[in-house]
C-alpha cells in the first residue's frame, strides 16, 4: 500500500524538499514512523477524505502521529516546494504548454475558520472558494483560496503573480502565458489593461455580448481540472480551520495530478 501510493520516484522527489526523519538513540521508547509512511497516509487522507482515526493499521502512524507530521510539513511550506519541484521537472521535459492559459475557481462548503464567508450562490452558507490557473492541458500552475463571497476578478491579478518562475526545456525560466481565458465573472477593463503590461493576450468573454459558448471551447481543461481535484474527497468539504492548512491539502491534490502527467 505504501509503495503503490508513493512510487520510488515521487519519494526520491519528496526527499528533496524534506529533512530525513532523526534517528532514534539506542534504548527504549517507540520506534520513529519513516517519512514515507506517513507521506502515503497522508495522500490516503487526501484521496479518501477519512478522518486521521480512520487511517487503516497498514501505514503504521496513529492518526494523531500522521497529523502532527502533516502540521509541521505545512508550517515548512513543505508541500508548496514539492509542488515546485514536480512543475520544475514537468518543464524540463517539456510537459506544460504556455501558449493558453484558462482561471477559474470553485465553490467549497466550509465550516467557520479563516477565509471562510456566507456563499451567495449556496443560500449564505459558509464556505471558501479553490481558485485555479491551468496551461493548456489543464495542468494547474498556480492554486489559492479565498472566502466564497470575493469575486472573481479580485483574484484574477494575485493568482497569475503566484504563477512561480519554472524551468524550461531550452531557455530561462518562465512564469507568464502567452494567452489566458477567462469566463465573464473576469470583465473589467483594468484587468485587460493589467494583463496587457505583463505581456499576456486576453479572451475574456464580454457580459452581454459574446456567448460562454465561444470561450468554453478552450475552458473546458480548466473544468476538467476541476473534477480531477474532486476525485480528492478530502476537497468535498473544508473541515481544517486554517487556511495553510486547507492550502496544503489542496497544494498536495495539485501535486498529484502534475505527478501522474510526469509519471505518464
Amino acid at each position: 500500500m505504501v509503495e503503490r501510493l508513493v512510487p520510488d520516484e515521487l519519494w526520491e522527489l519528496f526527499q528533496r524538499v524534506v529533512t530525513p526523519a532523526p534517528a532514534r538513540p539506542q534504548g527504549g521508547g517507540r520506534r520513529r514512523h519513516g517519512n514515507r509512511e506517513v507521506l502515503a497516509a497522508i495522500i490516503f487522507v487526501v484521496t479518501t477524505g477519512c478522518t486521521w482515526r480512520q487511517l487503516p493499521p497498514v501505514f503504521g502512524p496513529s492518526g494523531p502521529t500522521g497529523h502532527r507530521r502533516f502540521t509541521k510539513w505545512s508550517t515548512a511550506r513543505v508541500w508548496a516546494k514539492l509542488y515546485r519541484v514536480i512543475l520544475d521537472e514537468l518543464g524540463a521535459h517539456g510537459g506544460l504548454d504556455w501558449s493558453r492559459c484558462a482561471i477559474d475557481s470553485v465553490n467549497i462548503r466550509a465550516l467557520k475558520g479563516e477565509l471562510t464567508d456566507p456563499n451567495p450562490v449556496d443560500l449564505g452558507k459558509e464556505g471558501s472558494k479553490i481558485r485555479l490557473i491551468t496551461e493548456r492541458n489543464g495542468l494547474p500552475t498556480s492554486v489559492g483560496i479565498s472566502g466564497a463571497n470575493l469575486h472573481d476578478s479580485q483574484a484574477l491579478e494575485p493568482l497569475v503573480r503566484g504563477i512561480p518562475p519554472i524551468r524550461s526545456r531550452r531557455g530561462p525560466r518562465r512564469r507568464r502565458p502567452a494567452e489566458l481565458h477567462a469566463d465573464k465573472g473576469y470583465d473589467y477593463d483594468h484587468l485587460r489593461r493589467w494583463l496587457c503590461s505583463r505581456g499576456i493576450r486576453h479572451r475574456i468573454a464580454r457580459r452581454g455580448v459574446e456567448s460562454s459558448t465561444r470561450l468554453g471551447r478552450h475552458r473546458w481543461t480548466i473544468e476538467r481540472t476541476m473534477s480531477w481535484l474532486g476525485g480528492c474527497r478530502r476537497l468535498h468539504r473544508r473541515y481544517e480551520r486554517k487556511t495553510e492548512h486547507f492550502l496544503a491539502f489542496t497544494a498536495i491534490a495539485c501535486t498529484l495530478i502534475c505527478y501522474r502527467r510526469l509519471a505518464a
